[in-house]
């Protein structure tokens, strides 16, 4: 004991001796700084995620309500959002599932786990793996009837994974609506899928034409007359990006996507 704590005395003793801008002193000093650091972004990151798990909710509920024209400034949103009946569907038989709650189901989480997804042979929309579930959401009138339904689109552009909404009204075949609410396009030019001017060219296509052949189609150029009811100009400058839409659309609207479920809504078998 008496020597260890002369090598104790000792070193504390040497310690003390050194100059306040020595090696040790400031490597000890910034090692400290860095662990009393991390420990407060820690915590911060902790207590805030509550928070921004629903803020992260409330955006979410925001987008859907603006791709299905609800939206307005300074309205409550959740306490719009809850004239929506979210609905797991599974995409391959396009009928509903009560296996998930509907309310927290992750479309975007699912695609990582190989036991609700599975990967693509065939991949347009440049996906990779695909969820065997998606959330749509079912907007009623006052009488009960079906007014609108809104489907989860996703693809990529030119930089990024577009995320969005596509709005349809009862027939499951007229656009109401297309908003993407995350992606990391150029801004100016294929960030103009943001723009109001663009989303109006949306409403009043027809995904399909009288014979039930998917028509709708980003490109440019001027339409056919058989295909006006189908196009939407690509975005100028931005031809990778609108190339991207395009795809996206036709695969989620198409039978690797909705195309099921649509049908069945339009037959009335939900």
């Amino acid at each position: 004991m008496p020597e260890a704590d002369n090598n104790q005395g000792g070193f504390l003793a040497r310690w003390k001796a050194l100059p306040t801008d020595s090696v040790p002193k400031t490597v000890f000093v910034a090692v400290a700084l860095c662990l009393f650091c991390s420990m407060v972004v820690s915590a911060a990151a902790v207590s805030l995620r509550p928070t921004q798990e629903a803020n992260k909710l409330i955006d979410k509920q925001k987008n859907i309500l603006q791709v299905a024209g609800l939206y307005e400034d300074g309205i409550n949103v959740p306490e719009a959002f809850a004239r929506f009946e979210p609905r797991v569907v599974e995409l391959a038989s396009g009928t509903y599932t009560d296996q998930f709650d509907a309310a927290t189901f992750d479309d975007r989480a699912a695609v990582s786990d190989p036991d609700l997804s599975h990967s693509l042979s065939e991949d347009p929309a440049g996906l990779g793996r695909q969820s065997d579930y998606s959330v749509v959401y079912l907007l009623k009138d006052e009488a009960g009837d079906l007014d609108k339904v809104i489907l989860p689109i996703s693809g990529y552009g030119l930089w990024s994974t577009l995320y969005g909404f596509i709005a349809l009204e009862e027939d499951g075949n007229s656009i109401f609506g297309l908003q993407f609410y995350d992606h990391a396009e150029t801004p100016g030019l294929g960030a103009e899928v943001d723009n109001p001017r663009w989303k109006a060219m949306w409403p009043g296509k027809a995904l399909r034409d009288e014979s039930g052949d998917l028509k709708i189609t980003v490109a440019k150029g001027v339409p056919s007359a058989d295909m006006q009811s189908h196009h939407i100009d690509a975005l100028a400058g931005a031809t990778l990006t609108s190339v991207g839409v395009d795809n996206l659309v036709k695969f989620w609207m198409g039978e690797d996507g909705f195309a099921p479920y649509l049908d069945n809504l339009k037959s009335g078998d939900l």
